[in-house]
């Protein structure tokens, strides 16, 4: 047997000294308190600024203020204004152990900033974590996320989810790149066509913050133009942002940018690079590797440093109009940060929204536009089809195409592709008696009955049943018609017309980026048309009536954009490129698209409402939930003295299976709608008031749900 498995004999007291010192030393940490993670009992606090003012996540109104915790002395290095934190929210005074409040559920929150000590006289929590010593957040982007919550009433931890991405672990061990040197002032180029173009780039690039509504010629050069833009803001040591409605955008952008800066000059972000790359290329905005920024909606909040230019465009896209809480609009917050910033503001498209308007009539921005002569040489011509005209052609008004339609389409195809737009998507969406136009509908759910590709049968669009043997409730006729038809269908009628030319489509299901010159027609809905190299030769804008019949304040203004933005893919007229709207042409965005006229339609937009006291002359707010509901809250809210309340109204009962829109109410449940308008300059107020009563119900536990938006997109 060796040694070490002989016994030893008395134990401890025959052990040697240094194993006698070890013990002993043992005992004595043993019986020191031992700071628990998260809770942090019994830690002392930081020496130097031991609170930290914590904005927690919780994203509910009556909790829109900051929280105080005590900073413990190993987390007080990490601790710092700006990073994320884990703190515990929702313990009551009676949890408290050695004059520290204990108890309560982990959630994450950002630290604003240090204190020397609290405002609040009880206990105090303590900070259960810092999440990373990567600072998120700063005093500018605070400033901005505050600013977008009290203009739309809402929560401050609700914008800084979306100012701030998630976190990467892996993109935060990453460094970024130095900062490149800024680049040379660019030349002028395209923007050489316009009256003020040239100056507007050089008082970007002397340091200046010139504001303007730009209207964009048709073609392709609005991508350059951009990029120009920012180069030039560059060249001045500052920064610049651009946001644009989608991904295909971006990429345009991002090429031109490359091509104007060259690699390494700016950040792309959307989501569609994924989580990680996105936060990656966010961070290296925050650091100040990169000081231009291109992007969707989301990139509104970028932290550019020395921010010297903001830029929007295609204002009017429904894609810029934030789907969650507190809905803000990309246009509001560049606005909010070129006035906080005092930064230079460019507001372009090939449309000119009534919003945008209003910027040049107040004299807030100054218009960017083109002389006649350049209008007319840069835009395709643009021919209309009124009902007049299907009247005289009863066959083509059958097949949706009069012989003005099909003339430019064989005319056009010898020459190159040709771009048909259809305001829906799917084959037959609607259908409606031939006799007496009365829409056709389920007879089980009212859904809408809708054409199919196989077969004569009916399906409803709502429940899905199949309806055989329909007769029409008003006249009693038996026949039907396509009220709208849809791409695909479109599609299938060119393909039989035109045997020997592709034919492809473009819509939510599979957006095409680009198309090739050569003959093919593509069928496209609005807002998803390719590019054509070299440009189409003509173009088709199919039932115009469509989008001019919506009941819906913006119909007018929103046709005439999605016009617009086909017809500028059209070659222009001095190389044989023809429009044709099939549309009633005494309408004035018809006229104003015969014209390549948007500012003129928009200014008298603009004057019509200003007379009628409509957006956006006055702000208005939209309240909706189940009509008691509404009642009580528009009782209980403080309103300034001009507020208006207009309704409320019933809304659309949303069927089950259809999928809810924001702020529509739950299938099957009956809800109500009120309008609240105040005049210029009031609306601060009404956002206020609004944001206070809603605190109220949340705190109050009102199991009653009422929904409150701030200026509404569809107020009819």
């Amino acid at each position: 047997m060796s040694s070490e498995n002989e016994p030893t004999g008395g134990g401890a007291g025959d052990a040697p000294p240094e194993q006698l010192a070890l013990i002993r030393e043992s005992v004595r940490r043993a019986k020191a308190p031992r700071a628990k993670p998260r809770t942090w009992r019994g830690a002392a606090l930081a020496k130097e600024l031991p609170v930290a003012r914590v904005l927690v996540d919780k994203g509910v109104l009556h909790l829109d203020r900051y929280f105080d915790y005590a900073v413990p002395e190993e987390l007080d290095a990490d601790a710092q204004p700006g990073v994320r934190v884990r703190v515990r929210f929702g313990a009551g005074r009676h949890r408290v152990r050695d004059g520290r409040r204990e108890g309560g559920g982990l959630v994450d929150g950002f630290l604003i900033e240090r204190l020397a000590e609290s405002d609040y006289s009880g206990p105090l929590a303590a900070l259960a974590q810092v999440v990373s010593p990567e600072p998120v957040l700063d005093g500018e982007l605070l400033g901005l996320a505050r600013a977008v919550a009290d203009r739309y009433a809402g929560s401050l931890a609700d914008v800084l989810q979306l100012a701030v991405p998630p976190r990467s672990a892996r993109a935060e061990k990453r460094t970024s790149p130095d900062p490149l040197p800024p680049p040379p002032v660019p030349d002028p180029g395209s923007w050489a066509r316009y009256e003020q173009g040239a100056a507007f780039v050089a008082a970007l690039a002397s340091g200046g913050a010139p504001r303007a509504v730009w209207n964009a010629l048709p073609g392709p050069q609005w991508a350059e133009e951009l990029a120009r833009a920012v180069a030039a803001t560059l060249a001045s040591g500052r920064g610049a942002l651009v946001v644009l409605p989608d991904g295909r955008a971006v990429a345009r952008a991002d090429t031109a940018l490359t091509a104007v800066l060259g690699e390494g000059r700016h950040a792309v972000l959307t989501a569609d690079a994924g989580p990680e790359k996105r936060y990656a290329q966010w961070l290296a905005v925050r650091r100040g590797s990169v000081r231009a920024v291109v992007g969707t909606r989301a990139a509104m909040f970028a932290p550019v440093r020395d921010l010297g230019l903001v830029a929007l465009w295609d204002d009017g896209d429904d894609s810029h109009s934030e789907p969650h809480a507190p809905q803000p609009h990309a246009r509001e917050v560049l606005l909010l940060r070129a006035a906080q910033d005092r930064c230079a503001f460019l507001l372009g498209g090939w449309s000119c929204t009534v919003e945008a308007a209003q910027l040049v009539e107040t004299g807030w921005a100054r218009p960017l536009v083109a002389a006649r002569e350049q209008v007319r040489a840069a835009a395709p011509l643009v021919r209309t089809v009124g009902d007049q005209d299907l009247a005289r052609d009863e066959a083509a008004r059958a097949a949706r195409l009069p012989t003005l339609a099909w003339q430019a389409v064989r005319d056009g195809l010898r020459h190159g592709p040709v771009l048909v737009q259809v305001p829906r998507r799917g084959y037959v969406p609607r259908m409606a008696c031939a006799s007496c136009r009365t829409p056709a509908r389920c007879r089980h759910c009212s859904g809408p009955l809708e054409g199919q590709e196989s077969g004569s049968a009916l399906r409803c669009g709502w429940c899905g049943r199949e309806e055989g043997a329909w007769h029409c409730p008003e006249c009693g006729a038996f026949r039907l018609r396509a009220q709208v038809v849809g791409a695909r269908r479109t599609a299938e009628e060119l393909g039989r017309a035109f045997p020997a030319v592709p034919v492809r489509t473009s819509g939510r299901e599979h957006v095409l980026d680009t198309v090739s010159e050569a003959p093919a027609l593509v069928v496209s809905t609005p807002g998803a048309e390719p590019v054509a190299e070299g440009g189409y030769a003509a173009a088709l804008l199919l039932d115009g009536w469509a989008m001019l019949g919506r009941p819906d304040l913006h119909a007018g203004e929103d046709a005439l954009r999605r016009w617009l933005a086909a017809a500028a893919l059209v070659r222009p007229q001095s190389a044989g490129g023809t429009v044709v709207a099939v549309a009633e042409p005494t309408l004035r965005p018809v006229q104003a698209l015969v014209r390549w006229d948007p500012v003129g339609h928009a200014l008298r937009e603009l004057a019509e409402r200003a007379e009628l006291g409509f957006p956006p002359v006055s702000r208005m707010a939209a309240v909706a939930g189940p009509a008691q509901a509404v009642a009580d809250f528009l009782g209980a809210v403080e309103l300034p003295g001009e507020a208006e309340v207009l309704g409320p109204v019933p809304l659309p009962v949303t069927a089950a299976g259809r999928p809810r829109r924001v702020g529509a109410p739950p299938p099957g449940e009956h809800w109500e709608r009120a309008l609240v308008r105040v005049p210029p300059g009031r609306g601060a107020a009404l956002a206020g008031a609004l944001k206070a009563a809603q605190a109220a119900r949340m705190a109050r536990g009102s199991d009653a749900a009422v929904w409150v938006r701030i200026d509404p997109p569809d107020i009819g």
